[in-house]
C-alpha cells in the first residue's frame, strides 16, 4: 500500500466520510479501539499493569479517550492525564473526552501553570501517548515539552504506545519538532506516514503496527501521490499463483549459486537450500572444489560445480580461463553470488569480472559486495539486471559516507544509489529499504531484531535468487521487495517458535513453507 503524507491523510478521512458515508466519530472510535486491543493482546496482564493515558486537545487526544475507555472495558484502570483546558477540546474529540467522563473514569486536568510537576513513570507502568497527532505545527515548548522529556526518561520496563504517530515527531519528515517521544511501540492508522522512515522517526517509533479503522483501501491508491510503500500481503497478489497442474521442474527456473570457501561452506548451504523453498525448479551451486563435498553432502535436491581454488581454499581467477564460466551459467535464470566467498583479492577480481559480464540477472550479497567497496560505479550497466543486498555497514563502503549517515537517510540515499548505479538497492536493517532506479521505494513490514544472526542474509541471498529464477524480472523491484516480505514473515514464524536469541538462519528456511502458506492466505488466493 502507498504511504501518505498527512495531508493526503486528511483528505482521505474527508473522502471516507463524504463519499463513503463512514462519520469521522467511527473513524475516531475504530481509531481507539484498535489500539486497546492491540494492548490487550501484547500485554496479559493489562488488568493489573498501572497505564496512564496523556491526551492532548486535539483529535489524537481524543483517540486517547477512546483508548481509555475500551480499556476500562477490558478490565484494566486507565488514568488520563489531559494537558489542555477542557473548554479547548473541540468536535470528535470533545465528544470521546465527554464519554469519557461519563464513565467515571479517572481524569486529571494538567495545566500549563503545573510546569514543573512531573508524571511518575516506574517500571510497571505503561503509557499511551495520544499528545500530539500528525496535525503538529511548530516545535513543542512549555509543559508538553517537558512530559515528553519525562516519558522518554522512564525507567527501564515502563512501556509507551504513540497512538498514530510518536508525539513531537514530524508526520513527512521524520523531523522532531523540538521534543518527541521515543515510543516501545506505535500503532498507526491505514497507512504509515513518511515521518516514521525518514529523519529520526526510526528511532521514535519502536515496533510499527498499521491498523485498519474502515478507511476504503480505493481512497489509498487514488489520493496518494507518491512512490513510497509499505510492504503487505496484497501488495505482492500477483506472486500468490497457483502452478499449472502439468507444470516441471524447467517451468520454475534453474538458479545458481556462487558461493563458500574452506571455512564458510555453510553460507553456500544457506543459500542454495533457501533458493530451493522458495520455488526455484533445479539449483546449482557453484563453490570452490575443496568444499563441494560439504556444500552437496547436505542438501541431496541441489547440484554443484567445483570451482578451481586459491591455495586459501576460495574461487580462484583460473576459473575465468575458457569457457567455463559460460558453461555453468549455460540455461541459468538467475545468478546469486557472494555469500562466504572471503575478500581474498584473486577472488574479489574473480567476481569484478563475472559482475562484468553480467548475462542474467544478478542478486549481489556480501564478499561479492565488498569487491566493489569504493567502486560502485562499476556496478552501474544499461541492463539493470542487478540487485545489490547490503547492510548498513556495506552500504557506506559502497556509497563512500559513515555508516551513521547511511542511518540517518536510509530510504534517500538507497533511491539516490538505484538511481546511479541502475540497480535494485536492497538496503537490510529494521524496515528494511528496497528501491528501484526508477524511484519507486518499499519499506519492509515483516522480520524482527532475532534476524540478527549469522546466515539470514545468507537466506535472504538464496530466496532473491530462486524467486528470480522462478518468475523472471518483469516487476523486479516488486518481486525482491515480496522475496524480502518472505523472508521477513519466515522469520517472524520461526520466532514465535524460538524466541529472539536461540533464532539461527536454518530456523527460517525451516519456515519458509508456513510463510507461504500465510501469504497464500492474507493475500486472497483461495
Amino acid at each position: 500500500m502507498k504511504i501518505l503524507t498527512a495531508a493526503e491523510m486528511r483528505d482521505i478521512d474527508r473522502l471516507t466520510t463524504a463519499r463513503y458515508h463512514v462519520p469521522s466519530l467511527t473513524l475516531m472510535e475504530n481509531a481507539g479501539a484498535s489500539v486497546a486491543k492491540f494492548m490487550q493482546e501484547r500485554f496479559p496482564d493489562l488488568a493489573r499493569r498501572r497505564i496512564l493515558v496523556l491526551c492532548g486537545k486535539g483529535n489524537n487526544g481524543g483517540d486517547g479517550f477512546v483508548v481509555a475507555r475500551h480499556l476500562l472495558k477490558m478490565g484494566a484502570k486507565p488514568v488520563v492525564h489531559l494537558f489542555a483546558i477542557p473548554r479547548e477540546i473541540k468536535g470528535d474529540a470533545a465528544t470521546n473526552f465527554k464519554r469519557w467522563k461519563k464513565t467515571s473514569g479517572k481524569l486529571h486536568v494538567d495545566r500549563e501553570s503545573d510546569r514543573g510537576a512531573s508524571v511518575p513513570l516506574p517500571s510497571d507502568y505503561i503509557v499511551v501517548d495520544a499528545l500530539l497527532g500528525t496535525g503538529i505545527r511548530g516545535p513543542v515548548g512549555g509543559r508538553l515539552r517537558e512530559v515528553i522529556s519525562s516519558v522518554n526518561q522512564r525507567e527501564a520496563g515502563c512501556c509507551v504506545v504513540s497512538v498514530d504517530i510518536p508525539s513531537g515527531l514530524h508526520a513527512d519528515t521524520g523531523e522532531a519538532q523540538g521534543a518527541a517521544v521515543v515510543a516501545d511501540f506505535t500503532i498507526t492508522f491505514t497507512v504509515p506516514k513518511p515521518g516514521l522512515f525518514l529523519g529520526a522517526g526510526e528511532r521514535h517509533i519502536g515496533h510499527l503496527v498499521v491498523r485498519d479503522i474502515g478507511t476504503p483501501a480505493v481512497l489509498i491508491e487514488e489520493t496518494g501521490k507518491g512512490d513510497l510503500r509499505w510492504s503487505e500481503p496484497h501488495e505482492f497478489a500477483r506472486f500468490a499463483l497457483r502452478r499449472k497442474p502439468d507444470g516441471y521442474k524447467g517451468d520454475y527456473g534453474h538458479a545458481l549459486i556462487v558461493a563458500g570457501s574452506v571455512g564458510k561452506s555453510g553460507a553456500a548451504v544457506l543459500a542454495s537450500r533457501a533458493a530451493l523453498r522458495a520455488g526455484a525448479g533445479l539449483v546449482t551451486v557453484a563453490t570452490p572444489e575443496p568444499v563441494l563435498g560439504i556444500v552437496a553432502a547436505h542438501t541431496p535436491e541441489i547440484m554443484t560445480e567445483p570451482l578451481a581454488a586459491t591455495s586459501a581454499g576460495t574461487v580462484s581467477e583460473r576459473c575465468l580461463e575458457g569457457s567455463l564460466m559460460a558453461t555453468i551459467l549455460k540455461g541459468k535464470r538467475a545468478l546469486g553470488i557472494g555469500p562466504g566467498l572471503s575478500t581474498n583479492e584473486e577472488t574479489q577480481q574473480f567476481i569484478r569480472a563475472l559482475v562484468g559480464k553480467r548475462t542474467v540477472p544478478i542478486i549481489l550479497d556480501a564478499d561479492g559486495l565488498n569487491a566493489f567497496a569504493g567502486r560502485a560505479a562499476e556496478l552501474k550497466d544499461a541492463r539493470g539486471i542487478i540487485c545489490v543486498t547490503p547492510h548498513p555497514g556495506e552500504m557506506a563502503r559502497l556509497a563512500g559516507c559513515q555508516t551513521e549517515e547511511v542511518q540517518a537517510r536510509r530510504v534517500e540515499l538507497s533511491r539516490k544509489s538505484a538511481a546511479e548505479w541502475n540497480a535494485c538497492v536492497l538496503l537490510k536493517g529494521h524496515h528494511t529499504v528496497i528501491a528501484a532506479p526508477d524511484g519507486h521505494a518499499w519499506i519492509n513490514s515483516t522480520g524482527n531484531p532475532g534476524m540478527g544472526t549469522a546466515g539470514t542474509g545468507d537466506v535472504l541471498t538464496g530466496m532473491l535468487t530462486g524467486l528470480t529464477a522462478q518468475y523472471g524480472i518483469d516487476s523486479w523491484p516488486s518481486l525482491i521487495a515480496f522475496g524480502v516480505y518472505l523472508h521477513g514473515l519466515a522469520g517472524d514464524i520461526a520466532y514465535a517458535e524460538s524466541g529472539e536469541a536461540p533464532l539461527m538462519a536454518s530456523d527460517l528456511i525451516r519456515a519458509i513453507p508456513r510463510a507461504y502458506q500465510r501469504f497464500y492466505s492474507e493475500s486472497g488466493r483461495g
